[in-house]
């Protein structure tokens, strides 16, 4: 039995054969696999249609649409998002997130489309939002102009997943919805971020347009105008570019108002892109490390009637108009708001302007309009037909029910009817459905007389279809009842004449000081009054650690921080809060926000941008590059990709543009040399390695570097010239510590 068993695998093992390898190019891969991914996240996801909508909202309005909740009570937000299911097979809190942000609760629409009840969060703040089975919810009057004509074929409508019903490809929206409601959305190689624009000038810019093609929308559409109200800053150029080209950005910033008598500072209203509690968070951090010294406390006072955002108490004496200048600049209460007005057309993503939107949404409307008259006319001349039928028994009805009363088999009603008023066969089908109690002369003639009725009402339509004015007209008539009904003033402040924070704070700029800098090999620096150091010059550190500089340094001395992970961060010195010699002092990585278990490994004064960077690795190599590689225009603190990572890095010095400083290399194995800097490769590139400057054997390689006193001789062979990488002098530890003697550290 077990030889059986052991014969048994061993067949088994034996009937196993490789895979079979398929040899296939990458451009097919591509093109088979992530493409109809990419295509997907593109046009079922991210990017908003013409109807202002994404798939997502689509389908969720849809069905509350269908669920009659336009007109009905409110319903637990958890029925609704089980329903939308059916439609939108994603998991119930993606699609309840969704629902979140549309409704009035939240306030992230300037018009929501779905009335709640409970609690939604706010679009400003971190608020959570309540579990889906606490909330109720309805579609908003507003929704119902989404909907218009829905039900007469103005739009297609198409399978959803699993073919078990119909669903709407597009919402025949009666407004340019596409900039009214904001929408934001990232796909594979391509976003789209629309701000949200007033429903009073939005509808007035298309009327404008349909009048005239070339009207003024600057005159008409002044600005940006969002749910969280903020002011805008006006800026010609910046608004044009937007509105020209659908791409570019703008500035909006707080409204805030001082309550003297408390000395305190009450934020109203926020920009739209950020959080209450992201300027907390950041306005604690420019406390702690000393930028704040006006305020005491800040905190959030968000509440029902939303009259406040956010509390600031300032110290006594302190101008409300400076601090609030200091952090407009230093916080979101001023920030930018970023356009890519992407929008897909006809299933294909286009960058459109403001004037190209609307001309879009009105050809859309145009044939979402065209579709739903063609629909009722069609109705409306299949009515007449039948009434023109009924209209003809009115000569001789007992012979209409004689003829039904005599024929003897009921296929041949009809028939026999046709021929006896010579009318076809779907009028004959409609006067033979009429109940015998209807057969009067006083039902007919009441059904006859809406003949004329109808014969008006098709010539209406008939003149629609034919005439592009006429349509235009019913349109524009639309968007003066929209605006009638749901039009409301702007929330966001436009502001014309302005002085940037900049502007403000340059007479407020701190006065420039001297104080005693020291910095340590475990990444502390202290910022000491140079009276303090005087007084006591007993430096407290932490066990192991080791000082690496101390001397007097200017507040307004830039520094350079690389670390270990190949990033550089900035600071000034005066950035650093004051301390005494027997305290610790600042932790660097903490103080600048470095990435968890980033090590400095070497700290750098910087006076201008006019010398070069040398550097040294483990592995022997060297390069020198100019120090402009790190000047930026902004003022951003944290550079990535600072230098190369591929060795650890044993040594960084500053060339004063037109020297050459010598640098003393010592490797593991004892061997040492000095190098001028002149030989180092020059390179442009920061993240490049160099060259290979000194030759090392397995297992071996540099371990510290570090610039010699030129103003003295050297104890060790300087290579002046460029020529093949030397193995190095080996040194006794005598020699290298009289080579050490004569070399400035500093």
């Amino acid at each position: 039995m077990a030889e059986k068993k052991k014969r048994s695998k061993k067949e088994a093992v034996e009937e196993i054969k490789p895979a079979v390898i398929h040899e296939q190019p990458i451009t097919s891969t591509l093109r088979e696999n992530y493409m109809p991914y990419a295509m997907s996240s593109i046009i079922s996801r991210a990017i908003p249609e013409i109807d202002g909508l994404k798939p997502s909202h689509r389908k969720l309005l849809y069905t509350m649409y269908r669920m009659g909740l336009l007109n009905g009570s409110l319903t637990k937000s958890a029925k609704v998002v089980g329903d939308t299911m059916k439609l939108n097979p994603h998991g119930d809190a993606a699609i309840y997130e969704t629902l979140v942000r549309l409704t009035r609760g939240n306030e992230a629409l300037l018009h929501p489309f779905v009335e709640s009840k409970g609690t939604f969060g706010k679009q400003f703040s971190k608020m959570a939002y309540a579990a889906s089975r606490y909330t109720e919810v309805k579609l908003a009057p507003i929704s119902a102009e989404l909907f218009g004509g829905i039900e007469r074929d103005a739009v297609d409508m198409i399978d959803n997943y699993d073919s078990s019903m119909k669903e709407p490809v597009l919402l025949p929206s009666s407004f340019p919805n596409v900039l009214v409601c904001p929408n934001t959305g990232i796909a594979v190689g391509l976003a789209s971020s629309i701000c949200s624009f007033n429903l009073n000038e939005t509808c007035d810019a298309s009327i404008a347009l349909m009048r005239d093609p070339t009207a003024d929308l600057y005159e008409i559409m002044k600005g940006p105008d969002f749910s969280t109200g903020g002011e805008f800053l006006y800026n010609k150029e910046e608004i044009s570019q937007v509105y020209e080209t659908g791409r570019g950005s703008f500035t909006v910033r707080a409204v805030w108002y001082s309550v003297p008598k408390e000395n305190r500072i009450i934020v109203t209203q926020i920009p739209y892109n950020t959080t209450v509690d992201q300027i907390i968070e950041k306005v604690v951090a420019l406390i702690k490390e000393g930028k704040l010294r006006e305020i005491n406390d800040i905190r959030d006072e968000i509440d029902h009637t939303g009259k406040k955002l956010i509390g600031i108490d300032l110290k006594r004496g302190s101008d409300p108009e400076k601090v609030m200048a200091k952090l407009m600049k230093s916080t979101d209460l001023e920030c930018r708001f970023s356009c890519n007005f992407n929008v897909l057309i006809g299933g294909s993503p286009h960058q459109l302007g403001v004037r190209e939107i609307l001309q879009e949404w009105h050809a859309f409307r145009c044939e979402c309009l065209k579709r739903e008259f063609y629909f009722e006319l069609g109705q409306k001349e299949a009515k007449l037909h039948l009434l023109q039928g009924l209209e003809k028994i009115l000569v001789d009805i007992d012979k209409a029910i004689a003829i039904i009363r005599q024929t003897e088999n009921e296929k041949d009603v009809i028939p026999n009817l046709c021929r006896g008023f010579d009318i076809d066969e779907k009028q004959a089908e409609y006067i033979a459905e009429i109940k015998l109690r209807h057969l009067n002369r006083e039902y007919i003639i009441n059904r006859t007389s809406e003949k004329e009725k109808l014969i008006k009402e098709i010539a209406e339509l008939e003149a629609l279809l034919s005439s592009p004015r006429k349509l235009d007209n019913y349109i524009i008539k639309q968007l003066e009842g929209i605006k009638k009904k749901y039009g409301q003033e702007r929330k966001t402040k436009i502001v014309y004449e302005f002085a940037s924070p900049t502007e403000s704070l340059k007479e407020e700029e701190e006065p420039e000081y001297t104080a005693h800098a020291v910095i340590t090999k475990g990444g502390y620096l202290k910022n000491i009054p140079l009276k303090s150091i005087m007084m006591s010059d007993n430096q407290r550190l932490k066990e192991d650690d080791e000082i690496v500089f101390s001397g007097e340094m200017s507040s307004r001395r830039e520094l350079f921080f690389f670390t270990d992970k190949g990033q550089v961060y900035r600071a000034k010195f005066g950035d650093f809060s004051t301390t005494k010699a027997s305290e610790l002092g600042d932790f660097v990585p903490a103080k600048l926000g470095m990435d968890k278990e980033e090590r400095v490994v070497c700290t750098l004064p910087v006076e201008d941008y006019s010398g070069s960077l040398a550097l040294v690795f483990e592995n022997g190599k060297g390069v020198v590059f100019p120090m402009a590689s790190y000047e930026t225009k902004s003022t951003r603190r944290k550079l990535t990709g600072a230098f190369s990572t591929l060795s650890p890095v044993k040594g960084m010095f500053l060339i004063p543009k037109g020297e050459i400083r010598e640098v003393f290399l010592k490797t593991k194995t004892g061997r040492a040399c000095i190098l001028r800097t002149s030989i180092f490769p020059q390179k442009t590139t920061r993240t490049s390695h160099g060259s290979q400057l000194m030759a090392l054997k397995k297992n071996d390689g540099v371990e510290t570097a570090f610039l010699t006193d030129t103003t003295k001789e050297p104890r060790l062979a300087v290579y002046k010239k460029p020529r093949i990488p030397t193995p190095g002098i080996l040194v006794s530890d005598v020699d290298l510590a009289e080579a050490q003697g004569t070399m400035d550290l500093n």
